[in-house]
């Protein structure tokens, strides 16, 4: 359907709009700076665990995965 999205797994597949999309894509792109910045606006390591599900990850990691895929959002709609 032209200006949607959809994301899938191997057992479902999600459909947003155009719209659903940017707004996400901007999200990603903002939790991708707040990993990033130094100082006290930064996300802590705390919040960064919270945000994987308690599990240890990577600061970079997870930053180039919200930068890649704001960027594949963005080249879909």
């Amino acid at each position: 359907m032209p200006g949607s999205v959809t994301i899938s797994h191997h057992e479902a597949a999600v459909a947003i709009g155009a719209g659903e999309a940017r707004r996400l894509a901007s999200g990603l792109e903002e939790l991708a700076y707040l990993l990033e910045i130094p100082g006290p606006n930064r996300l802590t390591d705390a919040q960064l665990k919270v945000l994987c599900d308690g599990r240890p990850e990577k600061r970079e990691d997870v930053v180039q995965w919200a930068r890649g895929l704001a960027a594949e959002l963005k080249e879909r709609r």
